[in-house]
């Protein structure tokens, strides 16, 4: 039994060479093209960091520190179909191919390592995407907030949203960086009647407690109704449990961004469940994780089928159509989220529409390689 579930068993020599060069080759191209775009990105925005006076160690460990996982991430489908086009040109131009499949290796044989590579990468994205790049992405806003753009949301204005059933809470200014609330009150209704109407000057968040949803009110005042009697309670301050937190108040862009999947799960449906509008980018973001853990599949499979024939001219042409595609899959990514989001598009259609449209594609090629 243990002996069927030794990898060594299904790997052979043919197949850890392929995943050896294909994940080396997908790190360098990552090391290669994130370095660059850290050479132009410090160019940009040099001038800034002086500006604000950002702190050298700041630069170095919260902004470049999370921007390198950030963006490798984001261009994943880019590195997989650098990688998997420029060494299996080399392959090919060298007639290792041509040897492999005269040797009675099936393409369907060939494809086995490549997968594996895939099934590697594509586990390490979304882990990387759904539970460590989201920390990260927090210290990066936090950091060009502060040294970079300084356009930060801190505060709303006339926020009203449901905090449970038949319980409407209404906010006048909430300051997120005193997490602090003016003009509260909170309605709750029984049949769509009103049997209780609490209001406050003030509401603070209280940010050491154990456990989430804690507010003290200053200054409150309670009525309850009950027919056409009236019963009023008021004081200088009180704790109370309010179902709501800072981040259901106050939206900042790519807010969505910096949610693990877990929590992006969690505050989705706390979000449909108050009725609230807002939750279209952060379906998205939800669903896009997941499919973009899926790209490497299809391109690769795009770009085995196109590369592993010998040509003349080698691999000029093949790594031209290979970043064309991967740039219109990001492309057509970004399309669709937006898409979802002003058009009323399905998010979890509009995540899945580029690997859709894209396994087309990679069926026709893989029919349509050699054999």
């Amino acid at each position: 039994m243990l002996k069927k579930l030794d990898p060594r068993r299904y790997i052979k020599t043919l197949d850890w060479y392929i995943i050896k060069k294909f994940i080396g080759t997908y790190i360098y191209s990552i090391v290669l093209i994130i370095s660059i775009s850290i050479v132009f990105d410090v160019n940009e925005h040099l001038a800034k960091f002086t500006q604000y006076h950002a702190p050298l160690k700041a630069i170095v460990f919260d902004y470049y520190m999370n921007f390198v996982p950030y963006f490798a991430n984001l261009f994943s489908p880019l590195f997989v179909f650098i990688a998997v086009i420029f060494f299996t040109s080399k392959l090919a131009g060298n007639s290792e191919i041509i040897s492999m499949l005269a040797a009675g290796v099936s393409f369907k044989r060939l494809m086995r390592p490549y997968m594996i590579s895939c099934v590697i990468i594509s586990l390490l994205s979304f882990y990387l995407s759904a539970y460590v790049i989201p920390h990260g992405t927090v210290i990066r806003q936090n950091f060009e907030s502060m040294y970079k753009n300084k356009k930060k949301n801190t505060s709303a204005e006339n926020v009203q949203l449901q905090v449970g059933p038949g319980i409407i809470a209404y906010i006048q200014h909430y300051d997120n960086t005193l997490k602090r609330g003016y003009g509260f009150s909170l309605d709750k209704f029984d049949n769509k009647k009103l049997v209780s109407h609490m209001t406050a000057t003030e509401i603070q968040y209280d940010t050491i407690s154990d456990s989430k949803y804690h507010w003290k009110a200053s200054h409150w005042k309670v009525r309850q109704l009950k027919g056409l009697r009236e019963h009023i309670t008021s004081g200088a301050k009180c704790d109370t449990v309010i179902m709501m937190e800072p981040t259901d108040l106050v939206y900042s862009k790519g807010q969505q961004e910096t949610f693990t999947s877990p929590e992006l799960k969690e505050y989705i449906s706390k979000q449909i469940n108050r009725g609230s509008g807002n939750v279209v980018q952060y379906q998205v973001e939800y669903h896009k994780r997941i499919a973009s853990s899926f790209a490497s599949f299809i391109l690769t499979t795009i770009g085995v089928s196109l590369s592993s024939r010998k040509r003349k001219g080698g691999m000029g042409l093949y790594l031209g159509i290979g970043l064309a595609l991967s740039f219109t899959y990001i492309m057509l990514q970004t399309v669709c989220s937006t898409f979802a989001i002003n058009a009323n598009t399905p998010p979890m259609l509009a995540a899945w529409i580029p690997n859709i449209i894209f396994a087309v594609i990679a069926y026709f090629c893989y029919r349509h390689a050699p054999n």
